[in-house]
């Protein structure tokens, strides 16, 4: 029998958390803004714990991003979080920073690590040197193709992680550009949001139809993709490859667009499951997403059939 993937989804509330969970998905990824890099949304350790208690109650699980780029300022406050979080029965934690490794390792050794270098998990190495550390996860770069992905499966010590529906971060930095900008502009923000809720996009002049989402927080400027990953119509290649977590990024997403596709890969992974041999794809299994897809944001395959150049 094929073992089962874990269908992860990003929630950005309680409410939508109660719904992704309503709708199939298996594990829920959350945090905190100080520690987190573009988490969907807030969670304090209030809601934390609620969540933790929410997603227990279902037989699923919850994890935290910590991804996030560790100032000096924020190693001080990292422990007392990590304790916290640990306390209140988090069942794993995503990282990039080794700080954030030793933190764990030290303050609750129980929690799952997963690996999340963003583009830098291209190879099985890498990725089996970081489990040697502790972590039991790779999150593989979304700029690996399948080809990649899956001739790595094989070769990997530890469990592997892949996005598979939604948009991707292209370009990042610490600085605010995005206040630098409008002030240059004579158009200070005077205080004002310029996070996701503000609605900020930017157009190439010579790709005026593509829409690139910008927002700017307490880590900096993110711009984001202009189209959505969907690998569901080959999502049984990844499955059949072994790959352990199926990510689905909510970013920018209303919950209703998030609960559909969260049901849709359901679906695919449950008749893969009970009868591989039998599988096959149908096409109005996007439909529901694709009723509740903007108009000007395309699903694509991503990097997925694509020759990458490091």
């Amino acid at each position: 029998m094929n073992k089962k993937p874990e269908l992860l989804a990003t929630a950005a509330s309680l409410e939508e958390a109660a719904a992704l969970l309503d709708a199939g998905a298996d594990a829920l990824l959350i945090g905190d803004d100080r520690f987190g890099m573009r988490l969907a949304g807030h969670f304090s350790l209030k809601d934390t714990e609620a969540v933790v208690a929410m997603a227990h109650a279902r037989g699923c699980k919850i994890y935290a991003g910590l991804g996030g780029l560790m100032p000096n300022r924020l190693l001080d406050e990292l422990p007392a979080y990590v304790k916290a979080i640990a306390e209140l029965g988090v069942d794993g934690i995503e990282f990039g920073d080794p700080a954030v490794l030793m933190t764990v390792k030290k303050e609750a050794p129980g929690l799952n690590l997963h690996w999340n270098a963003e583009m830098t998990s291209t190879n099985y190495a890498t990725a089996n040197y970081w489990g040697s550390k502790g972590a039991s996860r790779v999150v593989l770069a979304r700029e690996l193709n399948m080809e990649e992905m899956t001739e790595m499966m094989p070769l990997l010590e530890v469990e592997a992680q892949v996005q598979v529906h939604g948009m991707t971060n292209i370009y990042h930095s610490k600085r605010k550009l995005v206040e630098s900008y409008m002030s240059h502009q004579g158009r200070p923000s005077d205080g004002g949001s310029l996070g996701k809720d503000r609605g900020l996009f930017l157009i190439e002049s010579e790709r005026q139809n593509e829409k690139f989402p910008i927002y700017e927080d307490e880590n900096g400027t993110h711009i984001m993709s202009s189209n959505d990953i969907c690998i569901l119509e080959d999502l049984h290649v990844l499955m059949g490859a072994g790959v352990d977590s199926f990510k689905i990024e909510g970013l920018f997403k209303p919950i209703a667009y998030n609960v559909a596709v969260v049901k849709a890969y359901r679906h695919a992974i449950d008749l893969y499951i009970a009868n591989p041999a039998a599988y096959a794809f149908r096409e109005n299994w996007l439909n529901p997403i694709k009723h509740l897809q903007e108009p000007e944001r395309e699903l694509s395959f991503g990097f997925f059939y694509k020759e990458q150049v490091f």
